[in-house]
């Protein structure tokens, strides 16, 4: 019974075209048509566009192209989604080979916060690093690279902000993910924090920014009735099919 109903119900809202006043058109990957009956300002098809969830998951993210580079991944997520500078993870390996500590990178394999500084200052950039307490993060104007330690693994990841008891983290290996704030304080190595200011006279990017609808975080101060999305009436056009197939709308009280 139940997956009779669904099924009824899936032709009421499109799925079978029934209800559809327009012939099927074909659309660009990504983009669906919603039905006619869910339209609340033209009683034409309207075409949503949907991002796959794996581009979602890394979006302005640099994902790290070898286990031992999420140092350098971090650090071009921020070269390039908050400073708006052009760099690859291969441009940035080979600068801090030049301009970092050469022989402690090959013998740890891996970069350290005082490699990124000197190959960000090779680009003009002026970075620091700081020690912080938790407060400071809910402080933070900046993305900041933050080193955690999981499970006894060292990992660099950027800390795009906090809001509401949660971490948001831009991760190369792992793309957006977020933590509550008591857990993050757990993994957080030496409570260590790097910034890399804009060059003077340059507009930051600003696209690690967390947004009003932040993986569901809404501010409620912000959201008012007329924005709100309702669910669409369809017992009329319910009682109109099982009508037709001989059967009864049952009212739920």
């Amino acid at each position: 019974m139940i997956t009779v109903l669904l099924g009824v119900l899936a032709m009421v809202l499109g799925g079978s075209g029934i209800w559809s006043r327009h012939a099927p058109q074909d659309r660009p990957e990504g983009q669906f048509a919603m039905p006619a009956a869910l339209s609340v300002a033209s009683s034409a098809p309207q075409a949503v566009t949907l991002e796959p969830f794996s581009e979602l998951k890394y979006k302005h993210i640099v994902r790290q192209a070898y286990d031992y580079s999420c140092g350098s991944a971090a650090l071009v997520t921020i070269l390039n989604y908050h400073l708006g500078i052009a760099v690859t993870e291969q441009q940035s390996m080979e600068g801090m080979m030049a301009f970092g500590e050469k022989d402690k990178i090959i013998e740890r394999r891996g970069f350290s916060l005082l490699d990124m500084k000197r190959y960000l200052a090779s680009l003009g950039v002026d970075s620091a690093g700081f020690k912080a307490e938790l407060p400071d993060l809910l402080t933070l104007a900046e993305p900041a690279i933050v080193p955690i330690d999981y499970a006894g693994f060292k990992h660099f990841v950027v800390l795009r902000g906090v809001r509401d008891g949660l971490v948001f983290l831009a991760d190369p290996s792992a793309g957006n993910i977020t933590f509550a704030l008591s857990e993050f304080a757990t993994l957080w190595d030496r409570n260590t924090l790097f910034i890399a200011y804009p060059p003077k006279g340059h507009a930051p990017a600003a696209l690690l920014a967390l947004s009003d609808q932040e993986l569901g975080v809404v501010d409620m101060d912000r959201v008012r009735d007329r924005g709100l999305l309702r669910a669409p009436d369809i017992q009329p056009q319910m009682e109109r099919l099982l009508n037709g197939m001989g059967g009864t709308w049952i009212h739920k009280q």
